[in-house]
């Protein structure tokens, strides 16, 4: 085999596996970018209950004033 196509046939080979790496970690990143937005919400969920909370205690101690 000539050295010009053995050395094509490793650069496409190498280049085949970069797409398919590339593809998988396209696929993970969007996979996290689902789970910090899932995470967010949970976030702001407990977020307000904590601030309801508080303001309830807050209203209910001026009211024993």
């Amino acid at each position: 085999m000539p050295k010009k196509h053995l050395a094509l046939e490793r650069i496409e080979s190498h280049e085949k596996l970069c797409r398919i790496m590339q593809k998988q970690t396209h696929q993970k990143i969007i996979s996290i970018e689902t789970d910090i937005k899932e995470l967010k919400n949970h976030m702001r969920y407990a977020m307000t209950a904590l601030v309801g909370g508080m303001f309830a205690i807050i209203i209910i101690l001026f009211e024993k004033l």
